[in-house]
């Protein structure tokens, strides 16, 4: 499901920027509830955001199946309790086709910049088609959407094949070749037992070695299948389910880290059950508590680390050569050269620095990633921000889960937003804001409420915190908080200005 056609209009009433789970569930919603004028634009060549663009081998979600989906359009058709990024891709595409929205969708259309025009009340979006006005602009890219590369001497130069997980490159073949894989993250625990398999030899560079628990996962019998697909309710009584048992996690995460305690456990067992070498086991046993990264789900990673052709380097790199690897053992100082046929980088994304906050210019004439720099990224509920009238974020700051489905935030932050757009068109308003001080509040009770949880004080360092040191990407409560916080748009906390272009605040407007 591609389109080739990437003519746009002139203007439209809300352009949503990103196809992913954020774009494709806004576009639905906006048409039920009888807002079709909108354009959603996406750079890549279908819908499915991050499972369109992660094609790498051993790709698959870390949330089960029935959760990560969206509950107006539950998919009976899952083939395991966790599944693959074929499936979730496959899925996507599917509810858009059936949805009849995808009439407003521009794939292959990059957004370039940005601005508020204060004398029109309007956005001004360039893209790599033309330009689009709108009244309000949606923004939908994800924090996993940009690839992040390391910053390391020499890497430039590198001669032979090197990329990123999110960018694999499945025409190079890794077999029988000498492979160097940066990272031991939530990509690269999949990837490296799917390699491990073809390659002559593994190289795996840990900078930290994570937590990883079993991964408990199984292919659907055939009577659950006829159960998700004719059964009413047996589904949703599946999921309501997985979902309470996920919100048992959080307040491990959020108040007492020691009721984490079993899980660690658990995942020191895992260590033992795949690797019996004890000096290897020492290597990938993380010395911080667990959950204070990102808790990774594997039954195959260990195994694959323990193999003969596989090796874990624990020595920080000093440089890539044209030809390899150069470590430097952190007690003496030694260097240590290891040759290389193809560089694979497992390194994340920028997820405290999204990129498209650097094209967005709000009324003042900066950009949202100029006003993050100085204190870094924070926003009214994670989806508005003072300074930047008719601009809405999914999945902004603060909204990130170490537990469950982004997708139940997604469709959280969606109601809240065309709550938003029901009241600007009922009270004949052409931009809302957050007020400075409400937005401040927020976020100085989101702070408050992240000092006492284990991704402050567990000990490590995490893609999570900012270069600021603060935890700018997660939510600090349960899910359910979080819909009810953002269940109906709270005008009264916004700066309101009419169509008479006059801005004052909700209270002032009413008197």
């Amino acid at each position: 499901m591609t389109s080739t056609n990437t003519a746009l209009p002139p203007r439209v009433r809300v352009l949503v920027i990103g196809a992913g789970f954020g774009g494709l569930g806004t576009a639905i919603k906006l048409d039920e509830a009888g807002q079709g004028d909108f354009l959603v634009i996406d750079k890549g060549d279908s819908v499915g955001g991050t499972w369109r663009d992660n094609t790498y081998p051993g790709a698959a979600c870390d949330v089960p199946s029935q959760l990560y989906s969206f509950s107006f359009a539950p998919n009976p058709n899952w083939s395991r309790s966790f599944s693959p990024q074929p499936e979730i891709h496959a899925y996507l595409q599917d509810v858009a086709q059936k949805s009849g929205v995808l009439d407003r969708f521009r794939f292959g259309v990059t957004a370039q910049d940005a601005s508020w025009d204060e004398t029109d009340q309007v956005w001004n979006v360039v893209t790599s088609a033309g330009t689009v006005t709108a009244d309000v602009v949606i923004s939908a890219s994800g924090g996993l959407s940009e690839p992040k590369n390391p910053e390391i001497d020499g890497i430039d130069d590198f001669a032979g094949e090197i990329f990123h997980t999110a960018r694999w490159d499945h025409q190079t073949d890794l077999s029988g070749k000498r492979v160097a894989i940066i990272g031991t993250g939530a990509s690269a625990i999949q990837v490296i037992p799917e390699i491990a398999k073809t390659v002559g030899h593994l190289d795996v560079y840990q900078r930290t070695a994570p937590w990883v628990m079993p991964r408990h996962d199984r292919a659907y019998t055939r009577a659950e299948r006829l159960g998700f697909r004719f059964v009413p309710f047996f589904q949703k009584a599946y999921r309501t389910g997985i979902y309470w048992g996920r919100e048992t996690y959080v307040p491990g995460f959020t108040r007492a880290p020691k009721i984490l305690t079993p899980a660690r456990t658990m995942a020191l067992a895992n260590i033992k059950k795949g690797i019996n070498d004890p000096g290897l086991q020492a290597k990938v046993t993380p010395d911080f508590q667990i959950g204070c990264k990102r808790i990774l789900i594997s039954n195959t990673y260990y195994p694959a680390l323990a193999q003969e052709n596989v090796e874990v380097i624990t020595d920080g790199i000093a440089e890539i050569t044209p030809t390899g690897v150069v470590t430097r053992d952190a007690r003496t100082g030694e260097l240590s050269a290891r040759d290389v046929d193809v560089l694979i980088v497992a390194t994340g994304f920028y997820t405290t620095d999204q990129p498209i906050a650097h094209h967005i210019k709000g009324r003042d004439g900066r950009t949202l990633g100029d006003v993050w720099a100085e204190h870094g990224m924070a926003s009214y509920k994670g989806t508005t921000t003072a300074g930047f009238p008719n601009l809405f974020q999914i999945v902004g700051a603060n909204t990130g889960l170490g537990h469950s489905s982004m997708v139940f935030m997604i469709e959280s932050q969606i109601s809240y937003i065309l709550s938003a757009l029901q009241q600007m068109g009922a009270g004949q308003i052409a931009a809302v804001e957050p007020r400075e001080d409400v937005q401040a509040e927020w976020n100085s009770d989101m702070h408050q409420r992240m000092s006492r949880t284990v991704w402050s004080r567990g000990g490590c360092a995490s893609w999570y915190l900012d270069e600021h040191g603060r935890n700018t990407t997660l939510w600090p409560r349960s899910t359910f908080a979080f819909r009810q916080l953002l269940r109906e748009f709270d005008i009264e906390k916004y700066v309101v200005t009419s169509r008479s272009n006059a801005p004052q605040s909700i209270k002032e407007q009413v008197s």
